[in-house]
């Protein structure tokens, strides 16, 4: 090894020691464990795994600390991790008409079969930073170790929780359905394979299936600023209404070969959306009908469900509509061909984070472009680590 390259290994593994450093912190505060990360800050876990596309809450409480909090890094190293995994088959589509309620909320009926149920949420909380620990004051109870609310089997085996929480709701949409107001969806063939954006390289203007799938994978503040757009732009054409929000536990189920019978392999949290705004008159003698769109994400995430099901609604739109390009571009949230390459932290940071690799040569070519000649020091900007 020449002493140039000695020089870069001893730099780059002095960059790596010093952030392991960084991220355990002094000796004298005790090490951070997973299980706390993955108990106590269960909603960066799980938007971990949903931008990550893999349901592990182990796995992205250990990217976490990794990360050192770095949620955009936690990410990358799930996507990197779940490319190491084998793929042993197709599950079942997830009854989300079964869900085991957490929260279940709807904007459009006052009184809904089942009742309005707020669960956890900082919707009902008071903006106020407070200094007290979890689980201490009047109003919380100490959890069991290594539990949560969810999955502690005295919370489920609790009857005033298991009568509210743990039964089938009927959705919002059917009663939409009911009144004439909404169209049913059409029926799915079955055996029609489903699109795998893991597998398909994203193009646009692409298949619903994979747009819900790239935007269940995106940046949460991306969409969430696009879907913003959509209300100040007023790129939606009419006001959107919350129809139904959904948060709880669904089953996870498979068809062995062997059995020819579905089994359920887990549970997974979900969070599920529908909004609906006033549709298009198709003729001046039928009454227009409301339209939706469409969210789901892993974990507990309504700020990231009501975006997705605004800019599902919005692209549906579009299609229909055949937007102009100053359209679009008055409304970035209308235009998939902007919002889904650019939505994916991954590919995003990658394009972004390699402007900190050396480029010196390219500066150069650049300063020659432009008229410059090598020299005033122009010539040794070569990046040495030692400076």
């Amino acid at each position: 090894m020449n002493t140039r390259a000695k020089e870069v290994a001893d730099a780059v593994d002095a960059s790596r020691k010093q952030t392991r450093r960084r991220g355990r912190g002094p000796c004298i505060i005790p090490e951070i464990r997973v299980d706390q990360i993955e108990h106590q800050l269960g909603l960066a876990v799980e938007r971990v795994m949903a931008e990550g596309s893999l349901y592990d809450p182990n796995i992205a409480s250990w990217a976490i600390k990794q990360a050192q909090g770095d949620l955009i890094e936690a990410v990358f190293l799930v996507r990197m991790f779940r490319n190491t995994l084998a793929r042993w088959g197709d599950t079942q589509p997830v009854d989300t008409e079964k869900m085991q309620i957490i929260r279940r909320i709807s904007g459009i009926f006052k009184d809904i079969p089942g009742g309005q149920i707020l669960g956890p949420s900082f919707d009902s909380t008071h903006r106020i930073l407070t200094f007290e620990p979890h689980g201490e004051g009047p109003e919380i109870e100490p959890q069991p170790p290594c539990t949560s609310p969810e999955t502690d089997e005295s919370f489920r085996n609790d009857p005033l929780h298991t009568s509210q929480r743990f039964h089938s709701f009927p959705r919002v949409t059917d009663i939409l359905i009911g009144q004439k107001c909404l169209h049913r969806d059409p029926e799915p063939l079955i055996g029609e394979p489903v699109p795998d954006l893991t597998r398909t390289p994203l193009s646009t203007p692409a298949h619903r299936a994979i747009r819900l799938q790239s935007l269940a994978r995106g940046d949460e503040g991306f969409l969430l600023g696009c879907a913003d757009s959509l209300q100040r732009k007023g790129g939606q054409g009419s006001q959107p209404f919350m129809a139904e929000l959904r948060v709880g536990y669904v089953d996870v189920c498979i068809t062995p070969p062997e059995l020819g019978f579905n089994i359920s392999i887990g549970k997974i949290k979900l969070t599920e959306c529908v909004m609906v705004k006033r549709g298009r008159k198709v003729s001046p003698k039928k009454k227009a009908v409301l339209e939706k769109g469409y969210g789901l994400v892993f974990g507990q995430n309504q700020r990231k469900a009501i975006s997705i099901s605004l800019l599902d609604r919005s692209f549906e739109d579009a299609a229909a509509n055949d937007r102009s390009a100053i359209e679009r571009e008055s409304c970035p949230g209308c235009d998939q061909a902007f919002v889904l390459p650019h939505s994916d932290t991954v590919e995003s940071s990658g394009f972004v984070q390699q402007l900190t690799f050396p480029q010196h040569v390219d500066f150069q070519a650049e300063l020659a472009a432009m008229g410059f000649k090598a020299g005033h020091g122009l010539s040794d900007v070569s990046g040495d680590p030692a400076s």
